[in-house]
């Protein structure tokens, strides 16, 4: 009887290693990022950029692949140029981007933390819901082209090239059309009434998203 036993137990025991061995297989050959999506790719990186997919952090290149969820940083004097399906992202120094959900061809949100970008989309492109949040408010965008950051004076702003976008903030929403922008003073203030900015002014902003 406990020689039975422990023939059992033995192949309980083997069964449960195998088992383990199995999974380790499986587990080992699933790539790390198996639950993110390519969603586009970085056409052109200046300086120090990198990209947080989880806890794997990598630099990223120019060429390199961009994942849905993916945490972009750039360092100082550094820049990125990214194309996310139709949509082109430009970063400048010092931003954070963070990917939330996106899809090619539908849209997504973006929350953008510290910096400035350049959000643009080609003119007679179809249409895709996006959105950008920031710590200054919801961006609903409409347009095709349009710049949001720190400019002159303002904490943040917000300037729209084409078309037209929704800025939400302090209980506040404007409606931006083309040649205008919005100031905000600090997080948690409503957007300033709309109002043209001069060449000099958005000359400034696209050249601190790399844009000249």
């Amino acid at each position: 009887m406990q020689w039975t036993q422990s023939m059992r137990q033995g192949c309980v025991g083997r069964r449960l290693v195998l088992c383990g061995l199995i999974l380790g297989v499986l587990a080992a050959g699933l790539p790390r990022s198996a639950a993110a999506a390519a969603v586009g790719k970085a056409e052109k990186i200046r300086g120090n950029v990198r990209r947080r997919q989880g806890d794997d952090e990598e630099r990223l290149a120019t060429g390199g692949t961009v994942l849905d969820r993916d945490y972009v940083t750039t360092g100082t004097n550094s820049f990125a140029d990214l194309s996310l399906s139709e949509t082109r992202i430009l970063l400048g120094p010092q931003t954070e981007l963070l990917i939330d959900h996106f899809i090619a061809g539908q849209g997504g949100t973006l929350e953008l933390g510290l910096g400035r970008m350049l959000f643009e989309r080609p003119h007679g492109a179809p249409k895709t819901d996006a959105a950008v949040r920031t710590a200054f408010g919801m961006i609903g965008v409409r347009g095709t082209r349009f710049f949001c950051g720190p400019s002159r004076d303002a904490a943040f702003a917000v300037f729209v090239e084409r078309g037209s976008v929704s800025v939400a903030g302090g209980g506040v929403t404007r409606t931006i059309g083309a040649g205008q922008g919005v100031d905000f003073d600090r997080p948690g203030a409503p957007p300033s009434e709309p109002a043209n900015w001069g060449q000099a002014r958005i000359r400034e902003a696209y050249a601190s998203v790399g844009l000249i």
